[in-house]
């Protein structure tokens, strides 16, 4: 039984799981989006979500610390400069994991992982979410009394029409005098 045992050990020894979750946690610091199996994923965001965490607070033993688990200085200063800005006001939940369906030759269920303020059409398409406005049940009677409003205009327009036919008329007299 497996009772209490958190960890996914992914079929490997313990340091090949610790480099690979680097390497992968690296990847995923640098290229913001990466394409793995939904076992790796998930056990990545345990990785990689508390890295992130210590990067919002830029000193020299976070550094030291998340340099331990890295191993990369390219990803220590894209992790501690542009990442960890983006992320300095978000309490958590620094990625996001999107099934993609199963991989080909073993059937494996394949996902990508992202950093989520990293995804500029997911913002883009909550920004726009943001600008439309609420609808509730009471405020379709305003809505009816302005379509009555709206068209309140419409029936001014003939009586705009008659002005503008009698103003070509008067032209039209304008222009033959001044032929003559």
């Amino acid at each position: 039984m497996r009772h209490g045992k958190k960890n996914n050990h992914l079929g490997r020894t313990a340091p090949h799981r610790a480099a690979m979750l680097s390497n992968m946690a690296t990847s995923l610091i640098l290229h913001k989006r990466i394409e793995t199996t939904v076992a790796k994923a998930k056990e990545l965001r345990k990785y990689a979500e508390p890295l992130i965490t210590k990067a919002k607070t830029d000193d020299t033993n976070n550094r030291r610390v998340v340099f331990s688990y890295l191993q990369s200085k390219e990803a220590i200063k894209e992790l501690f400069g542009i990442v960890a800005e983006k992320v300095a006001n978000r309490p958590g939940g620094y990625t996001r994991i999107i099934k993609l369906g199963n991989r080909l030759g073993d059937n494996a269920e394949m996902c990508m992982v992202e950093l989520v303020d990293f995804n500029e059409t997911m913002l883009a398409a909550a920004s726009d979410k943001a600008v439309k406005t609420r609808r509730s049940r009471r405020g379709g009677a305003k809505k009816e009394d302005g379509a009555v409003e709206a068209a309140a205009p419409a029936s001014e327009v003939p009586s705009a029409e008659v002005v503008e036919d009698e103003t070509p008329a008067t032209e039209t007299s304008e222009e033959e005098k001044a032929a003559e």
